[in-house]
C-alpha cells in the first residue's frame, strides 16, 4: 500500500516534463527517406533534450513551432519549465529510427529521469516525438495537437500508417518498471 501510494504520489512530479515533449509522411520507405533528414531529425530532439536537461528554457521556446510560439509567451513558457527544475533530474534519452516525409517527422524515444526527494525514484518517459520543418529546421510539435492533427490531415497516409500513440509513463520499483496509468489523471468532462 506504502509503495502504491509512492507511485501515485511520484507521477505529478513528471508532469512538466511530460508537459514538454506531450503537452507543447512518416516513414514512406527507407529508401525515400534521405539520411541527412534523419540524422537533423535525431539531432534535433537530442538538442532540445539536452537542453531541457540543462534547463535552458528560454532556448527551447525556439524550438517550438510557429503555432505554438503564437499561443504562449515565452517567458511563461520557461517559468513553468523552471518551477519543475527541482523535482526531477533528467538522466538520458533513447531516440529510435526517424520517420520523415516532407515536412513531417516522428520518433519514438524513451526518457530517463530521477525524481527528487522524497520520492527517490527513478522514471521514464515513452513518448512518441512529432516534429515539422520549419525556417529550414526541425521544430518539436509533440503536444501541439492542433499543429499534428494538421500535418495528418495533409498527409492522411502517413496518418493512417502512424498514428498518434498516447505517452507512457513508468516508474521503477523493487527492480521493475511499473506502468502509471495516464487515464486516471483527466478531469471530468463538464
Amino acid at each position: 500500500m506504502k509503495k502504491e501510494m509512492k507511485t501515485k504520489t511520484a507521477f505529478p512530479i513528471l508532469l512538466p516534463l511530460l508537459f514538454f515533449f506531450v503537452s507543447s509522411g512518416i516513414a514512406i520507405g527507407r529508401s525515400m527517406i534521405e539520411p541527412s533528414d534523419q540524422s537533423d531529425v535525431r539531432a534535433a530532439v537530442q538538442s532540445i533534450f539536452d537542453q531541457l536537461k540543462a534547463g535552458q528554457y528560454e532556448a527551447l521556446y525556439d524550438s517550438l513551432p510557429s503555432s505554438s510560439r503564437s499561443r504562449v509567451a515565452r517567458d511563461r513558457f520557461a517559468a513553468a519549465l523552471q518551477r519543475s527544475r527541482n523535482l526531477y533530474q533528467l538522466d538520458r534519452i533513447e531516440i529510435g529510427a526517424p520517420r520523415v516525409s516532407g515536412n513531417l517527422a516522428v520518433v519514438d524515444t524513451v526518457m530517463y529521469a530521477h525524481i527528487a526527494p522524497p520520492f527517490d525514484a527513478d522514471g521514464k518517459l515513452v513518448v512518441q516525438q512529432y516534429l515539422v520543418r520549419e525556417e529550414g529546421g526541425w521544430r518539436v510539435a509533440t503536444g501541439d495537437r492542433a499543429t499534428i492533427d494538421r500535418f495528418l490531415k495533409s498527409n492522411p497516409a502517413f496518418a493512417r500508417r502512424f498514428p498518434i500513440k498516447p505517452p507512457r509513463v513508468y516508474i521503477k520499483q523493487n527492480g521493475q518498471w511499473n506502468e502509471f496509468d495516464l487515464r486516471g489523471l483527466r478531469q471530468p468532462s463538464k
